[in-house]
């Protein structure tokens, strides 16, 4: 399968192209600048430089999947998170969804589905946060994409178990950014993934298991 990686020089999205790439699909990773280009290739993805903020239709045609794992990251401000977090990843919904591919597969954040002012009390930092990624995942569950929306704990770089745990709510604990790759991936070739949302965190599981049983 041709599929499409949205932040594709972030931590999980060289994971996501590497692990697509040995897979046997072809991993295409967008990035935003000239200079990223070396590292996707290097990792066994064909770059594509595009722009979440802009127009990116071109970057879309003809795959069959689209991953968005993009982030505003945690040096920028609000307006950042707002343009990339939400407005960046509803540019991109859109943009599958005009050219008619089905699958897309978003990652969130734990507690994104949950009541997010309540959460994240007194951090409003994170309350932002949490609320661009509800918004974004709002948006994708009203459309006809054959959507899965995976909302991890804590990112660690610690080796993957391919063991998770998953529901609709579980317990504010970390998982391997490895896991996470490798649970989106899945889901792209899961019906049982399919226009489902839920949150994720190491557990006794494995993810294909895990995934048949949402």
């Amino acid at each position: 399968m041709k599929i499409l990686v949205a932040g594709a020089n972030g931590h999980t999205g060289r994971l996501l192209i590497k692990c697509l790439n040995e897979d046997g699909h072809e991993p295409y990773g967008m990035v935003r600048k000239e200079e990223q280009k070396p590292g996707i290739e290097e990792l066994g993805g064909t770059p594509v430089l595009a722009d979440l903020e802009r127009d990116v239709g071109y970057a879309v045609k003809e795959m069959d999947a689209v991953i968005f794992a993009a982030g505003s990251g945690s040096s920028t401000g609000p307006e950042k998170t707002t343009d990339v977090d939400r407005d960046g990843a509803i540019n991109l919904i859109k943009a599958t969804e005009n050219l008619g591919i089905k699958k897309f597969v978003m990652l969130s954040s734990i507690g994104a589905g949950r009541d997010v002012q309540a959460l994240a009390q007194g951090n409003e930092r994170m309350q932002h946060y949490l609320q661009m990624k509800k918004e974004a995942d709002e948006y994708l569950s009203s459309t006809e994409l054959d959507y899965t929306i995976v909302r991890p704990g804590g990112l660690t770089h610690d080796a993957g178990t391919s063991k998770i745990k998953v529901a609709d709510e579980v317990p504010f604990e970390n998982i391997p950014r490895a896991d996470v790759a490798k649970t989106m991936i899945a889901a792209i070739q899961e019906p049982n993934a399919y226009h489902k949302a839920f949150e994720m965190v190491s557990g006794d599981t494995q993810i294909e298991d895990a995934l048949k049983k949402l």
